[in-house]
């Protein structure tokens, strides 16, 4: 809590106009200490009203957001790569990280490889991606609830 917490305050001051320098002086106005990393909880909060009192409006959600993948079978493509990174088994739980596993892991059996995922359209290709992410998973001992897949 306390990292995202820091980096609402840098985003928040960023939004502001202010500088390294002048983020360290209003935390020492508010807080009493120029450094985050020396600063409670309650004091980061402290600091996150602060900065909302002074005009910065954190969205509720922030972030590149994705809609969901057009097919049932492409969506179960993003479930399994998502229950891969929840259990720590990827470098990089995002779409590019899955992307580039694809074009890894078939481009030199496919004739084309493309650019995303949910631009693939040949459920046999979409098949191979499946089973090789649930052949991953059984290597990796994570028990998938397919139940909950098929909603």
């Amino acid at each position: 809590m306390t990292r995202a917490l820091q980096r609402k305050i840098h985003l928040g001051c960023k939004s502001l106009g202010l500088d390294d320098e002048a983020r360290r002086e209003l935390q020492l106005v508010v807080t009493g200490k120029a450094s985050m990393s020396n600063m409670t909880e309650a004091e980061l909060l402290a600091m996150v009203k602060r900065l909302e009192a002074d005009g910065f409006k954190a969205s509720a959600k922030s972030g590149k957001r994705f809609k969901p993948a057009p097919r049932a079978d492409l969506r179960l493509v993003h479930k399994l790569w998502g229950e891969l990174g929840r259990a720590g088994e990827l470098r990089d739980q995002s779409r590019a990280g899955l992307n580039r596993f694809i074009r890894a892991r078939f481009g030199a059996y496919w004739s084309m490889v493309p650019a995303d995922v949910d631009m693939l359209t040949d459920w046999a290709q979409i098949d191979a991606v499946i089973q090789a992410l649930k052949n991953w998973g059984q290597r990796a001992d994570i028990d998938f609830d397919w139940e909950a897949h098929r909603k």
